[in-house]
């Protein structure tokens, strides 16, 4: 990725941000509209690189897409079925190809999925989707960087996940819609857009409940009908653009959000010093006199998310004293570290756990993202620092924030 972001510090963010919809619910609402015969259309889908490549994918085994002229998301199905191979050069691009698999096998009962890519964040097996769907009847077998996945015998199950896995609760929710009987999900993944799949699932016909709970059961259908549907905001854009006021000593009005789905990520910024409240158009964010040490363990919704530690890191490199991040979902989630580094901060990392000593201030550098949240929280050290920070791969960030580079302009920064 050649991209390049050219930040110039120093400028405080003031005015009012609209958040585009959820990348992550997005693309497993992409893949589960092919389980209907007829045209889906999603509203709210953010225009991202992650997004345009499941539109690829789509595109390659069959569907039809188009964006329509107010925004929305076309996805029409080929009557007699989807082909039933994913390509390995579009999978590699992005994680979340595997969910083509649970939606495949829901539909048509085969499915020949390419081993996904994606950001570079640590070990996020397949064990856990292979074992579900097992237990619904299909026998997978794992050759040459493919799974070939059939299903033997459709049958309900019971699944314990040894892990609350977001995507093979997916996986196995979007199986289990189309599988006869009553499938339970126990220890199933609790996010915001494990219920927004559920809610889009029942939308088209399909009979879900109990998700955002540890126990999810389905019944099977069927068929499942195409409709309309509107994407959940993105929590983790919106949680991003809240770090970023109180970083920039500014203050910001985050619109199009959900409240609740924000609530671990207002504590800890208030714990910080920041002042957070919830008006009727959104959350206010507006930055504390000083930044205040925080500690901070990522876990599963509703624990603080994985997705926004590196930029909790990067506020937390501007705190007035020493401050905790133990990191308990993935294990390669402080590559960041080293960049912020480069930037003047001070943070020893030692397996799970970075301390972090604040600093006065941060200084422009060039540096790199590693990753797409990692890019993010570069952005943020670049919007505070002295002078100004050149990222490379910012690639990476264009991968999950819509129109970044506007909206944090139309806020006061100078970027470009």
């Amino acid at each position: 990725m050649r991209d390049t972001l050219v930040i110039e510090g120093g400028h405080p963010l003031f005015g009012q941000v609209t958040i585009s919809g959820a990348k992550n619910a997005g693309l497993v609402l992409m893949a589960a509209s092919i389980m209907a015969d007829g045209e889906t259309i999603l509203d709210n889908v953010p225009r991202i690189r992650d997004v345009e490549v499941m539109i690829r994918i789509l595109n390659d085994i069959g569907v039809k897409t188009d964006w329509n002229e107010d925004g929305s998301l076309s996805i029409c199905p080929p009557p007699g079925g989807v082909k039933n191979q994913t390509s390995y050069e579009l999978a590699k691009l992005l994680r979340a190809s595997n969910l083509f698999l649970g939606a495949m096998l829901g539909r048509q009962g085969e499915a020949i999925i390419s081993m996904p890519g994606g950001c570079d964040i640590g070990t996020r097996p397949m064990d856990l989707h292979i074992k579900g769907l097992q237990a619904l009847g299909a026998d997978l077998e794992l050759e040459h960087g493919y799974i070939y996945a059939k299903v033997i015998k459709s049958n309900a199950a019971r699944i314990y996940l040894d892990f609350p896995s977001v995507g093979a609760t997916e996986n196995i929710m979007m199986m289990a819609a189309k599988t006869p009987g009553q499938s339970i999900i126990e220890n199933a993944a609790k996010e915001p857009e494990i219920v927004d799949l559920a809610n889009f699932l029942n939308f088209m016909g399909a009979k879900v409940r109990g998700a955002g709970t540890d126990i999810i059961r389905i019944e099977g259908v069927n068929e499942l009908k195409p409709g309309r549907y509107a994407i959940i905001p993105d929590r983790i854009e919106a949680g991003t653009y809240m770090i970023a006021a109180a970083i920039s000593k500014g203050e910001v009005l985050v619109q199009n959000i959900i409240p609740n789905h924000l609530h671990p990520i207002v504590a800890k910024l208030q714990e910080a010093g920041a002042a957070v409240h919830e008006t009727d158009q959104g959350i206010v964010v507006k930055a504390g006199d000083k930044i205040l040490p925080v500690d901070v363990k990522t876990l599963p919704y509703p624990g603080f998310p994985t997705d926004m530690q590196s930029q909790m890191m990067a506020l937390l490199s501007l705190a007035e004293g020493s401050s905790m991040i133990v990191e308990n979902v993935f294990e390669n989630r402080f590559q960041i570290v080293d960049e912020l580094k480069r930037m003047g901060a001070r943070i020893k990392v030692e397996g799970h756990t970075s301390v972090i000593e604040g600093v006065e201030s941060l200084y422009g550098a060039r540096v790199k993202a590693t990753d797409l949240r990692a890019g993010a929280a570069l952005i943020l050290g670049g919007l505070v620092a002295q002078g100004e920070t050149v990222i490379e791969n910012a690639g990476y960030i264009f991968r999950g924030y819509e129109n970044i580079r506007e909206k944090l302009t139309a806020l006061g920064a100078r970027l470009k």
